[in-house]
Order: structure tokens, then sequence, then C-alpha cells
């Protein structure tokens, strides 16, 4: 991603998700909140040109390299632009079951079995205090951990990558479940993109 970032379209309608999430939640969430992070980090890194050329998920990997005018509104915005836009992807009408393949290897080996590590990541997501986002990352030596990360903060800048992640922002389900977070967590598993997690995995 390169300055000026654009809102990335959905990779499916905005209905498409239903029943786990509602088509009035896509369109707030994306048309509005995505736009809005798309627009205030633009605004942001024009102040800031040499970090007009450089990716940002490497600017949101060292983020006390960021000019200190611009720091808090790139992190905040730039790291609401990224995992957003990963989020989307994360996410499939097709989607929902187990993994396959060598990300079903990696997460028996690292938490015991599939069920074991939904588990982890359900109460981990579930219990995690205020806005933000739990994630499945992979570390240099390939071991796998489940955190959550508060505001907009990225797993990068702590050297992981990012497979697997679920939006705790209260504007990611609040029309439809309220304070019913764990409902959400829940139907969420039932569109998870595994092949896309593979992907990710591939790609580290």
């Amino acid at each position: 991603m390169l300055y000026p970032y654009q809102l990335p379209e959905l990779p499916y309608q905005y209905d498409a998700l239903e029943p786990s999430i509602d088509e009035r939640t896509m369109h707030f969430h994306h048309d509005e909140h995505h736009q809005t992070y798309v627009t205030q980090l633009n605004d942001a890194v024009q102040k800031w040109p040499e970090g007009q050329k450089i990716n940002l998920e490497k600017i949101l990997s060292a983020p006390a390299r960021i000019p200190e005018h611009v720091r808090a509104a790139i992190i905040n915005n730039g790291g609401g632009h990224w995992a957003h836009s990963m989020f989307w992807k994360i996410m499939s009408p097709s989607g929902g079951g187990e993994p396959t393949g060598v990300v079903a290897d990696a997460i028996k080996k690292s938490f015991g079995s599939f069920r074991a590590f939904k588990d982890l990541f359900s109460t981990e997501a579930a219990s995690f205090f205020g806005s933000g986002w739990t994630w499945l990352t992979i570390a240099p030596n390939g071991e796998l951990a489940i955190l959550s990360t508060p505001n907009h903060n990225l797993p990068q800048a702590d050297d992981l990558k990012p497979l697997l992640v679920i939006d705790l922002w209260e504007h990611a389900y609040y029309l439809k479940y309220q304070n019913r977070r764990f409902e959400f967590i829940e139907n969420w598993w039932h569109i998870v993109n595994w092949p896309q997690v593979l992907e990710n995995y591939e790609k580290k």
C-alpha cells in the first residue's frame, strides 16, 4: 500500500456475509469507518513527503521512525486502513469450516487441535477490554501465537506477521449484536476465509 491510499472494494456484496454480519453493518463499517481512516491517513502522510514513498506496512512496522508531528495520526489511521483491508479479505460467503493443508498442520502443532485453537482465540477476543483486534500471527521462527492489540496497533511492530484477524471495535458488530460480543465471535467463525489464511501463511 502506497500513498495516496484508497478504500478497497469489498470482495463480495454487502449482504453476502448474512446472517453472521448484516448488510447495514457492512455499509456502515466499510463505507463510513474505513473510508474515514483512509481520508485521515492521506491527510497525515501528505505532511510527510518521505513517507509517501514507503509501503504502509513497512511504516507501521517501525512506528518510532514516523515523524512525531504525524506519528499518532499515521499509527491510528494507517493501522485502521491496513487492518480493515485484511479483515475484509479474511471473510467469505463460502467460508467457515476448518483449515486444511499446512495451516491446519501448523495450528495443530502449536495448539494441539483446531478446536483448542478456536476456543483459545474466541476466549482471547471475547475477554479483550475495549476496542482493538485479535490476531493469529506467525513469528520469524515459525511459531504461531494468538494476541490482541488495542486500538489500531499492528503485530508487525513486534515482528509478527498476521495470518487471521477479527475486528473487536463496536462498530464491527454493535448494530446487530449490541453488547453480545461473544455471539458475534461465534458467528464470525462461519465466514472465516481459510484459503486466504493459507495464502497469508505461504507468504510468511
